[in-house]
């Protein structure tokens, strides 16, 4: 009996088309990176506000290019996943004293 046969997709991580995907691997891998060091940082450590504060943006402007570009589901799904770590991170950061917080003056 003949069936279909699907390709084995789980040779790469991220790429569910079975086609490499570099770029897009690395934005996903950076912006999650970056949120979870804003997340832990924003929510364990207020004295860290400027590290949350700014791995948040940087973390949130890398998971927009990536998003943009993103070609795969689990490009996206992993990308989702670090910007909204990210984004929390960035708003504990700025909540606790900002991106030039005590470093600039008051």
């Amino acid at each position: 009996m003949a069936q279909a046969m699907r390709p084995n997709s789980s040779r790469h991580l991220f790429a569910s088309d079975g086609k490499p995907h570099p770029l897009q691997d690395s934005l996903a891998a950076v912006t999650l990176v970056l949120g979870l060091l804003a997340f832990v940082t924003g929510v364990a450590f207020h004295s860290l506000h400027l590290l949350s504060s700014w791995t948040g943006l940087v973390g949130i402007l890398t998971g927009a290019y990536g998003m943009f570009i993103s070609i795969t589901t689990r490009e996206r799904f992993v990308v989702i996943i670090g910007l909204g770590a990210a984004a929390v991170g960035f708003f504990l950061g700025m909540a606790h004293g900002g991106l030039f917080g005590g470093v600039l003056g008051d």
